[in-house]
């Protein structure tokens, strides 16, 4: 089977040509970032312009490398949303052309199951197994137990871990997207244990994240060193705002692998997906963690931690040999939780519905 995946929620346009048998034959992903960066974040309007600007060049581009033609394939797959709905209107658009031009099934993807579904795709992780689910719009944890089964043990009650990092780092004068720069600046630092930053949420009941303080306490230093950073400050507060995030990462995740093991006695994985998860510091946090619980711990590779078309065409492949394929008149979503049962955060209903920041 072979399936053509597009993945245009946000601020990259992507496809990739993905077969049943876990091989990428194509995978190109055109980054948004300096259209993005002068506003130190993602504009809407401009995100959709540029996907509708690129999306058929890198169809192009990807059968191309993959070698074969749309007669090859099998179905196409996209996002259906959560997203940034200009955005995630071109996408969808654009498969459902092809799908009917070519007579082919198509398949609107939750981006969310995407991430969720990509150590099915890398590591053929097996039924069931826990996911923490960080990105930029979103921090949850979910027990995956089957294709378009997930069950939501803990979310943000405020800001999604990926926002915390873009604000800090623009706290820090360091720039957007936030993740990558906070991580680079953390390495440099010298004296990571100098400031002391709260960890909201560590050790309380439930698997429920809050990041708001902890952006607040960063904005608190940086006023009292007079708003003007050194690069050493700025590096060693960096370093331990990282550092205090992995922490709190590993605090939840260790009371929702307590939960998750009441359910599933068998046991089964750690998996940790989504865009922060290709920061290296809190990989090792949650790879040690998963050694203390004896589970097995599975990363995807970097390029396919933040978003991408192969995890698309994946998700799209796992459903449609489940039989699954969606009508042409699919709407696309802005919002579109993966645990539909799962109660709305108070406060943070974006969060709770499933929204793409």
């Amino acid at each position: 089977m072979i399936v053509l995946g597009i993945e245009t929620s946000c601020d990259e346009t992507a496809a990739a040509v993905v077969t049943d048998a876990r091989e990428i034959r194509a995978d190109v992903v055109l980054s948004q970032l300096d259209d993005h960066t002068p506003y130190g974040g993602v504009v809407p309007e401009i995100a959709a312009r540029a996907h509708l600007e690129h999306l058929d060049g890198l169809i192009r581009r990807a059968m191309d490398e993959a070698g074969i033609g749309f007669g090859d394939l099998d179905a196409v797959a996209a996002t259906g949303g959560p997203g940034l709905i200009g955005g995630v209107i071109v996408g969808v658009m654009t498969a459902k052309a092809i799908a009917a031009a070519r007579g082919l099934p198509f398949v609107a993807v939750n981006h969310l199951e995407g991430h969720a579904l990509t150590a099915r795709l890398t590591d053929d992780v097996a039924f069931p197994y826990l996911l923490l689910l960080v990105s930029g719009g979103h921090c949850q944890l979910l027990a995956v137990e089957g294709v378009g089964r997930y069950r939501r043990l803990g979310t943000t009650i405020d800001d999604a871990v990926g926002e915390a990092f873009d604000k800090t780092a623009k706290l820090l004068g360091l720039g957007y997207p936030g993740g990558p720069l906070v991580e680079k600046a953390a390495a440099r630092a010298t004296n990571p244990a100098r400031f002391d930053l709260p960890r909201p949420m560590l050790g309380r009941p439930g698997c429920d994240f809050s990041f708001s303080g902890l952006k607040t306490a960063v904005r608190r230093h940086v006023e009292e060193l007079g708003g003007v950073l050194s690069d050493a400050d700025r590096d060693d507060l960096a370093a331990a705002f990282q550092a205090t995030v992995a922490e709190v990462l590993a605090d939840r995740c260790a009371r929702a692998i307590r939960r998750f093991k009441e359910d599933h006695p068998q046991g089964g994985a750690l998996v940790v997906a989504g865009g922060v998860a290709a920061n290296k510091a809190i990989r090792s946090r949650l790879s040690t963690l998963a050694e203390k619980q004896r589970m097995p711990f599975v990363a995807p590779p970097l390029r396919l931690c933040t978003d991408n078309a192969a995890m698309i065409a994946w998700a799209g492949i796992e459903r449609f040999r489940l039989g699954e394929s969606d009508p042409l008149n699919f709407a696309p979503r802005p919002r579109w939780p993966l645990d539909p049962t799962a109660a709305p955060v108070i406060g943070r209903a974006g969060v709770g519905a499933g929204v793409k920041a």
